[in-house]
């Protein structure tokens, strides 16, 4: 059987990638660029776009099973082309607060798509992911500070090897249809221990500089962010740094009960991001 993966070169689809061939599946790489693509020997490349569901006909030939990255506002065409071609099982990749979000691009739209279809389904949905810290990246290499609010808003960063390593354990298993499986990373951390983390990985100090929430807002959205994601995001924040939650354990143990491994650790992720950082 050959499971098609698409957003192949993304931050999880190349995970799931390495993962199906490291436990001896034959894997098919959907990418919008195939010839700057990078996967392990063995594994099929092929062109398409998630916009574009006729791009995506020939590369679902003798396809069953689909890892399908979550494009909203195609998702139906996407999912019904993928029915037509005869593919019997797709698992999503969503997100852990799915439900709060039903725009036509969001993660519930896809969750949706796949249900109506009648093909078997499994939605994955992580949490925050660790991997929103490369965002940081060039503050850190430049001037080795972070400086936003709320450092003691509380976390639970989710490793993205973690939920490629559950999607590519549901894509291949039997007995995950019709399930949602909701993960996280082992520890909730504040905004503060996670800086001192990335610090540790690679060997400097990096200072956390609290801003003002009302400044902050202002110059996120004057760098470009949407005021609705950044009203969205600052509130959480705020609302953690009043009343931190405590380790999700029923999140942090979907890792290990699906696929027989610890969940990674935050620290585990900043070593090996360390390049992103130094």
């Amino acid at each position: 059987m050959t499971i098609l993966v698409t957003g192949a070169t993304g931050m999880v689809g190349r995970h799931v990638v390495a993962e199906l061939v490291r436990t001896g599946h034959r894997v098919r790489a959907l990418t919008r660029t195939p010839s700057a693509a990078s996967f392990p020997d063995g594994v099929e490349v092929v062109g398409g776009d998630l916009l574009d569901p006729p791009s995506l006909e020939a590369s679902l030939t003798g396809i069953e099973s689909i890892y399908l990255f979550p494009v909203g506002r195609m998702a139906r065409d996407v999912v019904a082309t993928a029915k037509r071609a005869g593919v019997r099982r797709i698992v999503v990749l969503s997100g852990a607060l799915a439900d709060t979000d039903d725009s036509e691009d969001g993660y519930l739209a896809v969750e949706r798509a796949v249900e109506d279809s009648g093909v078997a389904w499994t939605h994955v949905r992580p949490g925050e992911f660790a991997a929103n810290w490369l965002d940081w990246a060039p503050a850190i290499k430049t001037g080795r500070v972070v400086r936003r609010p709320y450092g003691a808003a509380v976390t639970q960063p989710t490793h993205e090897a973690d939920a490629a390593a559950v999607a590519a354990t549901v894509l291949v298993e039997d007995g995950h249809a019709g399930r949602t499986y909701t993960l996280a990373g082992p520890e909730a951390l504040t905004v503060v221990a996670q800086v001192a983390a990335i610090g540790t990985a690679i060997g400097a100090t990096v200072r956390f500089e609290e801003l003002d929430p009302v400044e902050a807002r202002a110059e996120w959205i004057g760098n470009g962010y949407p005021e609705t994601f950044v009203d969205w995001i600052f509130t959480l924040w705020a609302e953690s740094a009043r009343d931190p939650a405590p380790t999700n354990q029923e999140w942090a143990e979907t890792v290990p009960r699906l696929t027989g491994r610890p969940a990674r650790t935050f620290a585990r992720w900043a070593t090996d991001h360390a390049a992103s950082f130094r």
